[in-house]
């Protein structure tokens, strides 16, 4: 159980990238004040918490409505990780978690930033949504896998909450350089998930492969 749930962290973690969310949630706040920017910061976290808890709990069961495995369903989880990861090794944000300039403009127009972008698809995107889906399927129990992962999640969220409230003194006390480093280091480990995912889904779907 502890190597699963430091793998789920580890998972979660790297998917969500908080430190490298920083500069993004500057740049969609720009226009707001430190305690408006601090609102945003509670509500994009708490209400990404609820997508990921929705997804964590009723994940496996979406699946058995569509008629999808796990094992085709971590395949596809690991194909699009490794885009993810493949755009954070080269320092850059992934186009799946960050909005295009359409988004970005009408969600500025809309004043919902807390729901859009920032809590999806930034926060809680496809990425972090396949990755929560897979790994409460992937423990031998269900529902402790679940709760290990609602727990990691949380974790997670509470420091990027921690990052978003204070995101001027972050922004001033750790250089771009160090945010993109950290931000390589994540695709490197999340290329390694990917890789592992899709390889427990083959040798799932093709037993022969094991």
């Amino acid at each position: 159980m502890g190597n699963f749930a430091l793998s789920t962290l580890a998972s979660i973690f790297a998917i969500m990238n908080p430190i490298a969310n920083v500069p993004i949630f500057l740049a969609l706040t720009a226009n707001q004040s430190q305690t408006e920017k601090r609102i945003l910061a509670r509500r994009s976290t708490l209400i990404a918490f609820f997508i990921v808890l929705f997804f964590a709990v009723f994940g496996q069961i979406i699946l058995k409505i569509l008629g999808i495995t796990l094992n085709a369903f971590r395949i596809a989880g690991g194909i699009l990780l490794f885009f993810i990861a493949f755009n954070l090794l080269q320092g850059k944000t992934s186009k799946v978690h960050d909005p295009n300039q359409d988004e970005h403009e009408e969600s500025m127009v809309k004043e919902d930033l807390a729901i859009v972008p920032l809590a999806t698809p930034i926060l809680a995107g496809p990425g972090t949504i396949t990755t929560v889906m897979v790994l409460s399927g992937g423990y031998s129990s269900i529902f402790t896998g679940t709760l290990i992962v609602i727990l990691a999640t949380l974790a997670v969220l509470v420091v990027t909450f921690f990052l978003f409230y204070h995101a001027l003194w972050v922004q001033k006390h750790l250089p771009q350089t160090t945010i993109n480093l950290i931000t390589r280091m994540m695709g490197l480990l999340l290329t390694v998930i990917a890789v592992q995912m899709a390889a427990t889904g083959l040798s799932g779907l093709f037993p022969i492969l094991r």
